[in-house]
């Protein structure tokens, strides 16, 4: 690890004014991707300015037709608020599968939004459920947010304050972890909302994606057998040691029919 400066940021506008005044210091949230790649001195920043215990980034309610989230919230508490569990289900039960209780204890949910690992929860949520990512500058649309592998919409030094989740009718999310990590090698969150059904699979490809072709067959309705019929392409699909593209086609195409069952 190199060295650097430690910042505890006791204000929002004294984080988003630190990093804007230092173009290589960066934001610390929960740390769960950022201390490992300390670690192995594949980063090296000038300063880390802590964002943790800042009030600007804490709360959980429902307004405005909306479930909204501080984007410090972690994941343990997005798992067992009853706020969430009462207004989106599906998505306190996506938080209590995410890694294992050191990871859900610490990690975040705006840390591993704005950090968009292609196989992290989260994004299917934001993706499927079409939140808003509220910034300390402006309200981004998920389907303008997340810009492929570990890329997202946000500018230098912007910081994601809360997501807003509009409330669905329905929602399931469905994975299948890997054994080590507990990271998706396919998710995939399936959402009844107001505009429609919307399907975001994660894990599978290079960044979450919305499967269109699913959303257009559950619209005529809303059963596994719909799924079934499919054929998810797999030229852009993920291939490793883990599964080739058209394992992890074929995992999507399995999980997405899981969270419709789940639906029913």
């Amino acid at each position: 690890m190199f060295a650097f400066q430690y910042r505890k940021a006791k204000t929002l506008k004294e984080a988003t004014d630190l990093l804007a005044k230092d173009d290589e210091a960066k934001p610390l949230s929960g740390g769960m991707t950022l201390i490992p790649t300390l670690k192995a001195r594949l980063a090296n920043p000038t300063q880390l300015i802590d964002l943790n215990g800042l009030s600007e980034l804490s709360g959980i309610e429902v307004k405005d037709g909306a479930l909204v989230i501080g984007a410090a919230s972690k994941h343990h508490q997005v798992a067992t608020s009853k706020v969430v569990r009462d207004a989106i289900p599906a998505l306190a039960d996506l938080a209590s599968h995410i890694g294992d209780p050191q990871v859900r204890n610490r990690g975040t949910l705006g840390g591993s939004v704005a950090n968009n690992d292609p196989a992290a929860d989260y994004p299917s949520a934001v993706l499927g459920l079409n939140a808003k990512v509220i910034t300390n500058k402006r309200e981004i649309a998920a389907d303008d947010f997340f810009q492929g592998m570990f890329a997202t919409a946000l500018e230098p030094g912007e910081l994601i304050v809360r997501i807003a989740f509009p409330l669905p009718k329905k929602a399931a999310y469905a994975k299948f972890p890997h054994p080590a990590s507990g990271y998706a090698m396919a998710g995939v969150f399936v959402a009844q909302t107001a505009e429609g059904i919307r399907v975001a699979v994660t894990g599978a490809g290079p960044g979450v994606f919305r499967w269109t072709d699913a959303e257009q067959a559950l619209a005529k309705g809303m059963n596994a057998a719909a799924i079934e019929k499919l054929t998810l392409a797999a030229d852009d699909l993920n291939e490793d040691i883990h599964g080739t593209r058209e394992y992890r086609a074929q995992l999507a195409k399995v999980m997405a029919a899981r969270a419709v069952a789940a639906l029913a």
